[in-house]
């Protein structure tokens, strides 16, 4: 059970039991993962190994998998509170995105307490959903297990000492590239055939390991006919896949790539 995110950032940790949580961060670090792991350890996780990767929205967490599960590696996902994340653009990704409760629909909009906390909750599931519907259709994302809180527990990519870097961080060999390219390519098209944009697709967003791309990062994702930002999002994941294998002397047209698949999984479905 062994596929996951970015670069491993060392915190004090000591060696794994299958009875307990086996990382040890900072005091609030602590405080927020056992919050939202020890729920995880229910079933789905025996122990917490160390920290893969933290950043402005989210640390991901290697972690020993629950006999029940099998043996071996799973990632937790862990957002972080609504306040202390800086999601971009947020009302670009989040436009067509329904919500059938007024009162929450009027709480996102007013920015209050509320209207925070159902955003971020929307924002996770999101993922999740996302990353399910994903897996179902062939597309190379991590296997996501369950949802509780503000985690995701999901396949994780490398190995206990190595967690698989970005791709971004990676010297391809001879050969290694195109294929690479057309397999993400494929992806792409995976993707929109079932109606959605990554929407921040690129070299920092795809894990490789042992030859092969697995695509991460999913909550920005956008419904191609709800979204009026979609095709705008499309060419720039496209442009941004392009611009990191032109390096390699793999030669592609953005706009071309993207427009063609528009064509023909979204207007001709129109």
């Amino acid at each position: 059970m062994s596929r996951h995110e970015g670069s491993r950032k060392r915190g004090r940790f000591k060696p794994a039991r299958r009875d307990e949580p086996a990382y040890v961060g900072s005091r609030s670090q602590r405080q927020w993962q056992d919050a939202n792991l020890t729920p995880l350890q229910g079933g789905w996780i025996a122990g917490v190994l160390s920290t893969v990767k933290s950043g402005k929205e989210a640390t991901v967490y290697c972690c020993s998998a629950h006999p029940s599960l099998g043996d071996g590696l799973v990632a937790a996902k862990v957002y972080r509170p609504f306040v202390a994340r800086a999601m971009k653009d947020d009302a670009t990704y989040r436009e067509g995105r329904g919500m059938r409760d007024r009162r929450q629909r009027r709480a996102i909009k007013r920015k209050s307490k509320l209207g925070r906390r159902v955003q971020m909750a929307s924002w996770i599931e999101h993922e999740f959903e996302t990353l399910r519907l994903f897996h179902d259709v062939g597309v190379d994302v991590p296997a996501p297990y369950v949802h509780l809180g503000h985690a995701i527990l999901m396949e994780y990519v490398g190995d206990e000492e190595t967690p698989a870097p970005m791709l971004s961080r990676v010297r391809l060999g001879p050969g290694k590239a195109q294929p690479l390219f057309e397999r993400l390519m494929q992806n792409v098209e995976l993707m929109l055939a079932c109606g959605w944009v990554h929407a921040d697709l690129s070299a920092y967003n795809v894990l490789y390991w042992q030859g092969k791309a697995t695509v991460i990062d999913l909550p920005q994702a956008v419904d191609v006919y709800r979204n009026r930002s979609a095709f705008f999002l499309l060419h720039r994941d496209i442009d941004r896949l392009c611009r990191y294998f032109s390096r390699y002397g793999v030669e592609a047209a953005p706009f071309a790539l993207a427009n063609n698949l528009w064509e023909r999984y979204v207007l001709r479905q129109s």
